[in-house]
């Protein structure tokens, strides 16, 4: 998601200075572009067509239809189509909502509570009406139940009650002030307080009972789902779902290996797809071989911000509760030869938690972000202050890695460790050596030269492969030394900030402080993104949290693509205007149609 805007009052805060009214959208940074009755978003074709089937691949496999379970690997389909939400994000702006199952909201003067007015004409597919005691239903079973996955406990952590004092209205009170808080709530997926009355434990493999734009159609035995489009869908004229979920019936087909994703696809299995390896682009779709199934390669342009992919290091035990071992890592990969050799130079590399965004921290802290570090002196280390933000490493093209390996090797000395017989050993005599767990078998290609950069300056790195089930089942834990992340962020960051880096997250098994980061100064910083006044408090806040997560060295760096990689059939349609944040097989699925 998300490119930056002047700094401007939050549209959700100016209602505070006012008394409260009925609002057909919120936005946060910016007043909503689209003006109360707008016909329909401008990436979407109004009048595109219905029909046709598209399939889409998907790697892994699923034992459970229930997506909100923290137990079990999820179905994916099932809450993208068959849940609606309060209100419907925008891709055109950095963070606003519009009214689906809520045909208004209102934020109280004093930005203590938000009330949702639902549309008389909501069904779920049962036939019963969207009332107020749904939306409080899936609220507290979503933030109270003990089977649910932990990060909506996080999201909505600062709602303090619901209250339904009408059938179709639904009022959150709030703890504190916290300004994206009527916007993610607005996201919330509503299903009927009929889903689950002895909870999600009791339901392990039950779909909801939803009110999208899809029904559940069949599941075979973890390799493939199906959806049909509901034609008597309830929201389908509305501005927000005009000209999108256009396909009849979409298909999910799971794979366990990437060669058959990519040999499906040539084969003709699937109408669409995103290819993320640099290497399959440009050596695995022969032009000829697509021509027969009529698929094209394209390629997509965005603006979203790109987070941070990257190696993360468990520092909830050894080696990686030790800081030095840490930098030691960002300073052995070798990323300008991995890009070369591996990826056709096709990347850039990652260098923040807000990578290509103007929340990113460079140089000193300086202005408001100083102004924000400077109580919390004290709990940080002095770099903070007295270095520039701690950019990636760069390999010497003349040189190669070798002073980088130098450099990593005089950090571990200086962590207690000594170089004996080609190994390096702590003060006990036990060897440096971690496993990198890894969900696919592309990233022993990307991990083999720096084993072998590792292994030169006596480090043991072992890599481990594991399949869908066992690597999620890990990752809930925090069973593992160092694996591959993602820190998805948009334009407009806010509360999942706690779920990555916050104390309580990294108590919480199954949350996304992979890390487990749990410091003073982080959780002070944390507070910031609940509540602010402008879009320069906003930025501010990005800046000073990312920098003192650099300073963490919690991840080595990977890469990003500033274009969306994909392949599909001719018989698919697009509109002419792209969107600016979103994902391409939301894209697809959502705004795309068949062409007969």
């Amino acid at each position: 998601m998300i490119t930056k805007l002047p700094a401007l009052l939050l549209f959700a805060a100016a209602l505070l200075a006012a008394p409260a009214r009925a609002d057909h959208g919120l936005s946060l940074g910016q007043p909503p572009k689209y003006a109360a009755g707008f016909p329909s978003f401008d990436y979407v074709r109004a009048d595109a067509p219905k029909g046709g089937t598209l399939t889409l691949p998907l790697p892994g496999g699923f034992d459970t239809l229930n997506p909100f379970t923290l137990k079990g690997d999820h179905e994916s389909g099932m809450a993208m189509l068959t849940l609606d939400t309060l209100m419907e994000k925008s891709w055109d702006e950095p963070f606003a909502v519009y009214g689906l199952l809520a045909e208004d909201v209102r934020v109280a003067p004093d930005g203590l509570s938000v009330t949702f007015r639902i549309n008389p004409r909501a069904r779920f597919h049962n036939g019963d009406p969207v009332l107020a005691k749904d939306v409080a239903a899936s609220f507290n079973t979503l933030t109270a139940d003990p089977a649910a996955a932990p990060m909506y406990k996080f999201y909505w952590g600062d709602v303090a009650r619901v209250e339904t004092p009408a059938p179709r209205t639904v009022v959150f009170h709030f703890k504190q002030r916290n300004s994206e808080l009527p916007l993610i709530l607005g996201e919330l997926p509503v299903f009927s307080h009929k889903s689950y009355p002895k909870g999600l434990a009791s339901a392990a493999n039950t779909p909801p009972i939803g009110s999208g734009p899809y029904r559940f159609a069949k599941a075979e035995r973890g390799r493939q789902s199906e959806y049909r489009r509901d034609p008597q869908y309830w929201a389908q004229n509305l501005p927000v779902r005009k000209g999108r979920y256009n396909f009849d019936t979409v298909r999910f087909k799971y794979y366990k290996d990437d060669s058959v994703r990519i040999e499906g696809l040539k084969g003709g299995q699937y109408d669409f797809m995103q290819e993320n390896v640099a290497r399959n682009w440009a050596r695995a779709y022969p032009e000829a071989a697509l021509q027969k199934r009529g698929l094209a390669k394209h390629e997509w342009t965005h603006r979203n911000t790109a987070g941070m992919q990257g190696f993360v290091m468990n520092t909830r035990k050894p080696p990686f509760d030790n800081i030095l071992v840490r930098r030691a890592m960002v300073e052995s990969f070798d990323f300008e030869t991995t890009n070369s050799r591996m990826f056709y130079s096709a990347y850039r590399r990652s260098n923040s938690f807000f990578t290509n965004s103007e929340l990113a921290a460079r140089g000193r802290p300086e202005g408001a972000e100083l102004a924000l570090l400077n109580p919390l002196k004290a709990q940080l280390p002095p770099q903070v202050f007295a270095q520039d933000a701690p950019e990636p490493p760069r390999i010497d093209a003349a040189q190669g890695v070798r002073p980088n390996l130098l450099k990593a090797r005089a950090l571990l000395e200086q962590a207690g460790y000594r170089y004996r017989n080609g190994v390096l050993v702590d003060k006990q005599g036990r060897p440096l050596a971690f496993e990198f767990l890894s969900p696919s078998k592309t990233y022993e290609r990307v991990t083999a030269k720096w084993q072998r950069d590792l292994a030169k300056i006596g480090v043991k790195m072992t890599v481990r492969t594991a399949d869908s089930a066992v690597f999620q089942k890990r990752m809930t834990a925090f069973d593992f030394d160092m694996t591959i992340v993602v820190y998805a962020n948009s334009n407009s960051p806010g509360n999942e900030q706690a779920m990555y880096f916050g104390c309580e997250a990294a108590r919480t098994e199954g949350s996304r402080n992979w890390a487990g980061v749990c410091l003073p100064a982080v959780e002070a910083l944390l507070k910031k993104f609940e509540h602010f006044n402008s879009r320069t408090e906003l930025v501010a806040a990005a800046r000073a949290l990312d920098r003192v997560m650099r300073h963490q060295y919690i991840v080595v760096p990977n890469w990003y693509a500033d274009t969306y990689r994909v392949v599909y059939r001719d018989t698919l349609g697009f509109p002419a205007t792209m969107p600016l944040y979103y994902s391409p097989m939301e894209r697809a699925l959502s705004v795309g149609w068949y062409r007969k």
